[in-house]
Formats: C-alpha cells, structure tokens, sequence
C-alpha cells in the first residue's frame, strides 16, 4: 500500500505472520495497538497478512493500517513513525540495531534475547519478571503476566471472579482450537483424544481450514458426545467464557485464556512454548496434555491425562481460579505507558540537542 495520508504516524508495528509461521505474534501485538488506537495514536502494522485475512480483517477492524513489508527498511522510512514495535522471530538481529539507530524500539522477546538491541524489551510470559539475563546498558524491561497483552474482546469477557463447580454445564462444553493457521493439524487429532476418553462432552472445534475442518467431520464420536466443527470466529472470547473445558496450544493465546479465568489443557505445539508448558503445569495452572511428540507417540497418555481433566470437577475449579488470578488484563495499558514515555524522552533528547 502506499504512505498513508493524515495525522502524524505514531506507532509502526513489524510482526511476523503468514500460514507458517501463524499470527500469533500479529494478535499480541494488536492488543497493544488496540489500546493506542485508543488514546488517539496512529497505528499502522506492517506484516504479510495477504494469505491470512481473518488476521487482517481483525487488524482492520481496530482501526490499524496495514503495510507490506516489502523492503522493511525502506517501507518505515516512507511511513516516518515515532516509534516502532518488532515482534518477530525471523528478522536478523542486525535488523534490530538499524531500526533502533533511526526511531525508539520496542522488542517483544521471548527469553533470550538473541542480540537483538531495544530500547525497550517487553517479554509477557509467566516468569519473566524474574528473567536472569543481563539487559544492554540503558535498556528497559517489561517481564511477566502483569505485562501480558490482552485484547478489549478478552478483557470485556473476564468474569467479576472464577466461575464455580456449580456453573458448569452437562455434559461438559468443551471448546478446542489451535490458532490462527493451526499448522501442525493439532485440532482433529485433539478431537480424537476427546473421542478415546469416552467421557460425555459437547466439544466445539474451531478448524483453521476447510481440510481440517473435513478431518474433524470425519471423526465418530463416542456414545454421548458431541463434535461441532465451526471455522475461525470473532466470538472466540464469548466462547472460552461459556466453556467448561479449553484445549490449545500453549502459545501467546494461554494468557488471554487466563485472563478469562479458564480450566484450561495444553498441548506443546513448538519449541518456544516447552518452558511455558512445562511451568503451567508444575505450578498448577493448567495440565499438559502433550507435547507434538507425544501425540505422535504416547496417545493414551494425552487420553489418560485428558480424561483427568475432563473428569475431575475439583481439578477444574482450582485451575481456574488459579489461572484468573494471574493476569488482570491491564497488560496493555501498562505497555502503551511505557512506549509513550519512550517516545517522548527520544523527542526531548532529540530537541535538546537541535537547541
């Protein structure tokens, strides 16, 4: 697209997305946009998002611009921002130091940071408050739940407190789904998991695509289930709320359905998600289903573990009121504070120097 017109760029956010690689850094990124936005600053996103238009459709809908990428460097100079988020996995570190020469940066991290330079490194997982690494000399860092992103949908979803025992349903609402792309088919096998516990259960399935959906339709469920497979949704939030049970990935989507107060299983999708799959279930805020390797190779322990859940009500109510207790949902708003303050001592340094 060309240079947008109008008030003065404020934010210009890079993330990775596409069928690969998911969007999972792109819907971080939109709740902190969101909240911009919503402070009246200008926000455009520039990412690949031609071959996922649910993901641009929900950008749009937030009153984000999108830029192709193209030639990165070139494109930002033509947008001018103020400031600039990155969140990705694929950009070189040398990336990072170029951007950070020319505007304020803001890098969503994920542990390491890999040498890549920021003037601000925002890493929202659980933990990271107390991350061990020595951060570069006038750096400043966001870590832990506290800082996790939420978006409005989530947070206008988050119940006054848990919901109990007594508010479940029967049989149990079960709602599984994989992300925006769901690249590793996780939902129809996690479906057949559901099928081999044999416990009753009204299972949602959210399919990324039309096969996946065709592979969840193909599923015979065991006698007193039921296995409805719908496509990517903007109810998401509404149906976490009204679920009994969660299945998904234990990626950057795990803090949203904390937010939500959810009983939530997991499975291990990628590498970068072990720690926190590992960690959840240690301290009892949710149960590890699987890891990839494990639906491969231990299936009836995905099952055995997943009937646990599934029937353990107590189980359920400690899960959830654990997990509702760690994040609040202000996350973004802490995150804007921090970049515009950013942003404005750059431009007094900056001003300093012209005087």
């Amino acid at each position: 697209m060309g240079s947008p017109t109008g008030r003065r760029l404020r934010v210009a956010m890079v993330c990775d997305a596409g069928p690969a690689v998911g969007i999972g850094h792109v819907m971080r990124c939109l709740a902190l946009g969101e909240e911009l936005v919503a402070r009246g600053v200008r926000v455009v996103m520039v990412a690949d998002l031609d071959q996922v238009p649910w993901a641009a459709e929900q950008v749009r809908r937030r009153g984000i611009e999108i830029a192709e990428p193209g030639d990165l460097l070139a494109t930002l100079l033509r947008l001018e921002p103020s400031s600039v988020v990155v969140d990705s996995y694929l950009l070189p570190a040398s990336v990072y130091a170029d951007l950070r020469e020319r505007w304020p940066l803001l890098a969503l991290v994920d542990g390491d940071l890999r040498g890549r330079a920021a003037d601000l490194y925002l890493d929202q997982n659980l933990g990271a408050e107390a991350s061990a690494w020595a951060l570069p000399e006038g750096t400043m860092h966001l870590g832990g739940l506290d800082y996790a992103q939420q978006r409005g949908d989530i947070v206008r979803q988050r119940p006054s407190a848990p919901k109990s025992a007594a508010a479940e349903h029967s049989p149990l609402r079960v709602l599984a789904f994989f992300g925006g792309t769901d690249a590793f088919g996780v939902a129809p096998r996690v479906a057949r998991l559901i099928a081999r516990t044999g416990v009753p259960v009204e299972l949602t399935a959210i399919a990324a695509t039309p096969e996946l959906a065709a592979e969840i339709a193909d599923i015979t469920p065991a006698p007193g289930q039921v296995i409805e497979v719908i496509g990517p949704t903007d109810n998401l939030a509404e149906l976490v709320a009204d679920a009994d049970v969660v299945l998904s990935a234990a990626g950057t989507s795990a803090w949203e359905l904390f937010c939500l107060g959810a009983a939530v299983g997991f499975v291990c999708v990628a590498d970068n998600q072990q720690a926190a799959y590992v960690r959840m279930d240690q301290d009892a805020l949710a149960v590890g289903i699987a890891t990839l390797a494990e639906l491969d190779d231990d299936p009836e322990g995905a099952v055995v573990r997943l009937r646990g859940l599934l029937g353990d009500v107590r189980l359920r109510e400690r899960l959830r009121a654990a997990c509702w207790a760690k994040v609040d949902g202000r996350g973004a708003a802490r995150v804007a504070d921090a970049l515009l303050a950013l942003d404005g001592e750059r431009l007094q340094r900056r001003r300093a120097s012209q005087s």
